[in-house]
């Protein structure tokens, strides 16, 4: 199922810090006690928020891990990015910035199980960050991560209802040296049909009735919703923690029937089976906080009879004789014929997740994707390829090429929605710089005086 609980490259960087910071933490405390090493210094204070010199250290072992160079990175730029972070965490607390606890202990829940599985277990990982239980170790992590998401979080405010008008974008480009102007790659518009297999009414009694028995386990047997969760459901974003999402009303990340039920629940209570693009659900509303709600699902995925799996690869052929034939052109075929909802009614053209347009760029495709299309010209049609959904929902597809854009020097006309693009992240910069200025002014800055000769971007000495 389409989970977006969470930026989850937020969640993959954060996992990757925690697991350094401990790591060295715990290396720390050895070496301390071995009295190899003297007591870690202060480096800067920024606000509420002490940088220690270890801080540092341990940001240039997390880049080395990431695969990021650090020749020619110097300890003063790293500790200017530490004072930022410090900078937008301690504003974020004063401007109130919300971040529900339970959001954090999501994240806690999913680091704790990122060190297990690399560790095996979790007395390994206690006896490993040298921590002596489980709650002291939440709880450090949930300093960690509740900073980290509050810097985040800070940041997209401050630029949050930044705009751009078309004369700025055009004033940007002007003001690139024809040498600077960037390359965009080779990029693909594509369109595409679906069809899914018909599913037996007897198939989707025993998935409806499965769904039921586990309803009335909770209900009247007292058994686990997160049990149950972690062992049946097919839903891989949400099975490993008990299949747990947090919805906000203003914020829509579900499919509409999931919401709809999600949403018209009370606390508490276990809705009947019901049914969505990606299968059948059971939901559980766990804690309704404002605009927040905390729910727990099962996700059950009908199997396809081999034989109206067949069938459908039959029709799918046929279709794309149609279409090969002149009989009915691609567009109108996937407008009539298409299972995928999202794309059917625009003739099957793919819109892309990331930047929200049609194209696609060739080096940036989903590998899968890719692979389908790879060896596919302008107007050329692929053949009926069987997809298989994470959630294990099968179904036939073909693919078409309506536009193909070789790599080129950005050109105004053509490609403004990407300039575009560019010239908001250039406005959202300048934003963020004028914020830094103002608020290091406001707020108590206090450095170690051998970092006085740093040469920083930003006044954090105030001169």
């Amino acid at each position: 199922m389409q989970s977006r609980l969470t930026d989850m490259k937020f969640i993959k960087c954060s996992f990757r810090i925690i697991f350094i910071f401990f790591l060295l933490t715990s290396h720390s405390l050895i070496c301390q006690n071995s009295k190899k090493i003297k007591i870690d210094g202060v480096s800067a204070v920024v606000g509420d928020y002490i940088i220690l010199n270890s801080d540092i250290d341990k940001t240039f072992v997390e880049m080395e891990s990431e695969g990021i160079s650090i020749s020619g990175v110097t300890r003063c730029e790293i500790l200017e990015k530490l004072m930022k972070d410090k900078l937008y965490t301690h504003h974020a607390i004063q401007d109130s910035v919300e971040i529900s606890d339970s959001e954090v202990y999501d994240y806690v829940d999913q680091s704790i199980e990122y060190f297990t599985e690399q560790l095996g277990s979790l007395e390994e990982v206690l006896k490993f960050y040298n921590k002596s239980d489980e709650a002291s170790f939440r709880d450090e992590l949930f300093q960690i991560n509740k900073e980290q998401r509050l810097s985040s979080l800070m940041q997209s405010e401050i630029i949050e209802k930044v705009e751009i008008t078309p004369e700025e974008v055009k004033q940007f480009f002007s003001s690139i040296p024809k040498i600077e102007i960037p390359f965009f790659g080779t990029e693909l518009e594509i369109s595409q049909i679906v069809l899914e297999p018909k599913i037996s009414e007897d198939e989707k009694s025993r998935i409806i009735d499965q769904l039921n028995s586990f309803k009335n386990d909770i209900e009247e047997k007292g058994q686990s919703f997160a049990s149950k969760a972690i062992l049946y459901s097919q839903d891989p974003g949400s099975r490993s923690n008990g299949g747990k999402y947090t919805l906000n009303r203003k914020k829509p990340k579900m499919v509409k029937e999931f919401r709809g039920v999600a949403f018209s629940l009370q606390e508490g209570e276990i809705s009947d089976p019901f049914e969505s693009d990606f299968g059948w659900h059971i939901l559980k509303v766990d804690k309704i906080r404002g605009q927040e709600v905390d729910v727990r699902h099962i996700l059950l995925t009908p199997k396809v009879d081999p034989i109206m799996l067949s069938e459908t690869k039959k029709i799918m052929d046929t279709l794309r004789k149609r279409i090969f034939d002149n009989e009915i052109s691609f567009k109108n075929a996937a407008i009539n014929f298409s299972s995928d909802k999202e794309t059917r009614n625009n003739g099957g053209i793919l819109v892309n997740p990331i930047n929200g347009t049609t194209r696609f760029e060739l080096t940036k495709m989903d590998p899968v994707l890719y692979n389908q299309i790879r060896d596919l010209k302008e107007n050329d049609i692929s053949n009926p390829y069987l997809d298989e959904t994470r959630s294990g929902k099968k179904r036939y597809k073909i693919l078409k090429i309506i536009n193909r854009y070789e790599e080129h020097r950005a050109d105004y006309s053509k490609d403004f929605s990407k300039i575009k693009d560019l010239a908001l992240k250039d406005k959202q910069i300048s934003i963020i710089q004028e914020w830094l200025e103002e608020k290091i002014i406001d707020t108590y800055v206090s450095l170690n005086d051998s970092n006085f000769n740093c040469e920083f971007s930003s006044n954090w000495l105030k001169k």
